[in-house]
């Protein structure tokens, strides 16, 4: 399975993540799978700070993920990156008790305008380097818009 498009931007909780990755340890046999940024119940200095922090290391998670060809196998990564399945769906799909496949969900959500940037338009993104286009900027505490 492959990536359809170059960017997709899609809204995940920490929680999802963490499930992504027990997932991927399930799945991936002896490969190692990266670790999440820990969930710290005390972080010192402002909200907005530790937001940005954990955005950083989610980032740098799925960027070791997809890096690897063993992980990078796993339909489940593919829809939690390129679409906005829930969890009990995305497992639906992938065990074929969904309505659609992974690669008709997948279609269905860069179809929809929602989940991919096309170049022209001015939809949500993270670009290289880790900068967030525009309307990305307005991120919810509990959300973040991650690049792949």
């Amino acid at each position: 399975m492959s990536f359809t498009a170059k960017t997709s931007c899609v809204r995940r909780r920490y929680r999802e993540f963490v499930w992504l990755r027990r997932q991927l340890q399930k799945n991936a046999g002896l490969v190692p799978v990266p670790e999440l940024p820990g969930k710290s119940t005390f972080f010192v200095g402002s909200t907005d700070e530790f937001i940005e922090k954990r955005r950083q290391g989610l980032q740098q998670f799925l960027e070791k993920v997809v890096q690897n060809v063993v992980l990078l196998s796993d339909s489940r990564l593919h829809l939690f990156l390129q679409s906005q399945l829930s969890v009990p769906e995305i497992e639906a799909c992938v065990q074929g008790q969904g309505s659609q496949t992974v690669t008709e969900a997948i279609l269905h959500y860069a179809m929809s305008n929602c989940g991919w940037v096309q170049e022209e338009e001015s939809r949500p993104a993270l670009l290289p380097g880790g900068d967030l286009h525009a309307p990305c900027k307005k991120l919810t505490k509990h959300r973040h818009h991650l690049r792949v």
